[in-house]
């Protein structure tokens, strides 16, 4: 796939995003609930070794080259290694779907009910590197805790801020200030959240896009402006903490919003399910995910 035909495929697909980034602290969790114990492994290179086995067994089923996974998101990590003798992203595309991989080194701590992004000390050497490994596009996460107007524009001013570059770089940013669907004043705060995205997106050259990957808003439908805005590409939903049933439930309510869950999509997966009982179970998250995405 050349770059315009995965511009068209995220743009008009009928499916979702899968979200394979779980990277350093998150990657224990992400392993033991795949039923691969601490004791299984020693040292980061293992943990990774681990890690990557799980994606690759998920990337080969036959049921995640289906047609209704359209995109992926990758860890550094998971982009440098190999699937079926090829590259990751070689792999992927293969299958119809295209590679994201995520950027950002983590968040800082909260400050005006926000977390920024760490600063990205290996941004420009990253981007250089994803184009060369022909990456389609990059993740990079935020999260807003409280509706502080002055925080969630500190949020969006940022993601947008390096959105930029990553623009420049050739490659297609998803900008995702997750809101914390456990914060009382969500209703409140994505108001403020949409106004700002708003006005980044006016802000940003003619002839520009982003995608954004938002939490599905406690206001169903709050924003179908931005599905219809010319500069952004697609809108995608994250999980955030909902359980799989639930999160497919609220997001069939905003159309024009499709997934990008990870946990809703490889909770129920395990190491030892035989690949019959593995590719069932895959097949079930990615059906039940994908009719929510339409």
């Amino acid at each position: 796939m050349n770059t315009q035909t995965m511009t068209d495929r995220i743009a008009t697909g009928q499916g979702f995003i899968a979200a394979l980034d779980q990277s350093g602290g998150s990657t224990p969790k992400a392993l033991r609930g795949y039923g691969v114990e601490d004791s299984e492994w020693s040292g980061d290179d293992e943990m990774f070794a681990q890690i990557h086995a799980m994606r690759a067994r998920v990337i080969t089923s036959p049921c995640f080259g289906s047609g209704k996974v359209i995109g992926a998101i990758l860890f550094e990590k998971t982009m440098d290694g190999m699937v079926d003798g090829k590259s990751t992203a070689d792999a992927l595309k293969d299958r119809g779907i295209v590679p994201f991989i995520k950027v950002d080194e983590g968040l800082a701590e909260e400050a005006d009910g926000v977390q920024l992004m760490k600063p990205m000390t290996k941004l420009t050497a990253l981007l250089e590197k994803s184009v060369a490994a022909g990456m389609f596009g990059t993740k990079m996460r935020s999260v807003i805790k409280a509706a502080n107007p002055a925080g969630i524009a500190a949020v969006v001013a940022q993601q947008f801020e390096v959105g930029k570059q990553i623009i420049a770089a050739g490659l297609m940013p998803i900008i995702e200030p997750e809101y914390d669907i456990t914060s009382d004043d969500r209703a409140e705060g994505e108001n403020i959240l949409l106004a700002e995205i708003t006005k980044q997106l006016e802000a940003l050259p003619e002839g520009q896009q982003v995608m954004l990957k938002l939490s599905i808003p406690a206001t169903a439908g709050l924003y179908t402006p931005l599905v219809n805005h010319p500069k952004v590409l697609r809108v995608v939903a994250l999980s955030g903490g909902f359980s799989t049933d639930d999160a497919c439930s609220r997001l069939a309510q905003n159309p024009g919003m499709i997934a990008s869950f990870s946990r809703g999509l490889l909770q129920d997966l395990r190491k030892s399910q035989s690949d019959e009982e593995f590719n069932t179970v895959l097949g079930k998250a990615i059906d039940q995910i994908a009719s929510a995405s339409v």
